[in-house]
């Protein structure tokens, strides 16, 4: 390989994270930069709510009691939280210095769920093509500013400096480009939205907090779900009749949340076989805590990714008979359909909720798969189940009636 072709950039960073590491070893935790729930509030200068701060409470001591952290971990997590505690506090303050914001609708929503893995983040990136509809950006979940319909994204300063910490984190984290594709102006999970409450699904993928993941399901999702609507009016401020297209898997688990805030909101389900899952999801699990953690353990990662979705199976059978959402407010949408003809299962969704698909939309999709057809995912993906210790012989008979229910193709 010639001097033209070698990586130079992601070996840099690796190298930095390598001297992180090295330091960290030598350097004596008691320098190490904290996470002390007291301390981050004196130091953003912040004013959270008496739930934000029960969340990082918790949030902290399970990091403190369940998380071996690296230096880079213990670094990351207290720029992240100072981030998470600025911003919230930047919301406040905007609906408090513009009263108007709060009266401005988040109408009929649509929100993505399913299983994890399962073509969510494909389908999500087809609806942001549509100039009608908005979709939280990866930047704005970090620098919350309106995006325009005039929007020039290689121009903007935020989205430069995002994509500069995205390149910093493929290269500290081998495997996460091609298993995550994403960039500044991609559709963002409204997980890290519902992290500035510190009430967020999103810390158990990248920590280990199991202690943490019990408190926030018997807590439950309402505070975190009334934050997510200051924010997204925030995001919308001065933009004329915003239609907002939302994604996560785990809204499975906040629906009655969703519901108590957005009570005309939509939903599009997409299944898949959960053994074609599994592999990838836990393997995606590994990359994102390597960087973070001393000890990952990919067996406790099987289990974990397997019994929560045992679960998130369960919680889908008993979302779509809900008599509260008519069957006009859900379209379940099957992978294999999605995959083999994007455009169709988008017009589908389009069709059912009334939403007008245009020939701007179409000619961006086929442009776009033309160019991606895989939507910007890479590599093999071949996975070792038992690399996780899944087992599919034992998982099978418990997402039985998740596959008859929903007519899933194993």
């Amino acid at each position: 390989m010639d001097s033209e072709q070698r990586p130079t950039q992601p070996l840099s960073y690796r190298a930095i994270a390598m001297g992180l590491q090295a330091a960290g070893a030598a350097l004596p935790k008691r320098f190490w930069p904290r996470h002390d729930p007291a301390q981050l509030m004196r130091i953003s200068q912040s004013s959270p709510s008496a739930g934000t701060v029960q969340g990082l409470v918790r949030l902290a001591a399970s990091l403190d009691a369940e998380s071996e952290l690296t230096m880079f971990g213990a670094l990351a997590i207290h720029h992240d939280f100072l981030r998470l505690l600025r911003n919230a506090d930047y919301i406040e303050t905007q609906h408090r210095q513009a009263p108007a914001i709060a009266t401005t609708p988040v109408t009929a929503p649509v929100f993505i769920l399913g299983l994890p893995r399962s073509g969510t983040s494909f389908l999500h990136s087809l609806m942001a093509l549509d100039s009608a509809n908005q979709v939280p950006r990866n930047w704005q979940t970090l620098y919350p500013l309106p995006r325009p319909p005039d929007f020039q994204a290689a121009a903007h300063k935020q989205v430069r400096m995002v994509d500069g910490q995205l390149k910093f984190f493929a290269g500290i984290a081998p495997g996460f480009a091609q298993a995550h594709p994403i960039a500044a102006d991609s559709p963002q999970e409204c997980t890290e939205i519902t992290a500035h409450t510190f009430q967020s699904l999103r810390f158990d993928t990248t920590f280990r907090v199991p202690s943490y993941q019990v408190w926030l399901d018997a807590h439950g999702h309402a505070e975190a779900f009334a934050f997510h609507k200051k924010f997204l009016q925030v995001l919308q401020h001065g933009i004329q009749q915003p239609r907002w297209v939302l994604k996560c898997p785990d809204h499975v688990f906040s629906i009655d949340a969703i519901l108590q805030t957005y009570p005309d909101a939509r939903f599009v389900i997409v299944h898949r076989d959960p053994m074609k899952v599994f592999a990838s999801v836990a393997h995606l699990t590994e990359i994102l805590r390597r960087p973070f953690l001393k000890n990952v353990d990919p067996a406790e990662i099987g289990a974990q990714v397997t019994s929560r979705w045992i679960d998130g199976a369960k919680q889908m059978i008993m979302f779509d008979r809900r008599s509260d959402v008519a069957a006009s407010r859900k379209i379940h949408i099957q992978h294999d359909e999605l995959i083999a003809d994007p455009l169709t299962a988008v017009a589908r969704i389009y069709e059912l909720f009334n939403m007008r698909l245009s020939d701007d939309l179409s000619t961006a999709i086929t442009t776009t798969l033309a160019a991606n057809p895989r939507g910007g995912y890479t590599g093999s993906r071949r996975y070792t189940l038992g690399h996780f210790n899944i087992r599919p012989e034992r998982l099978t008979p418990q997402f039985a009636d998740y596959v008859d229910y929903f007519h899933v193709t194993p």
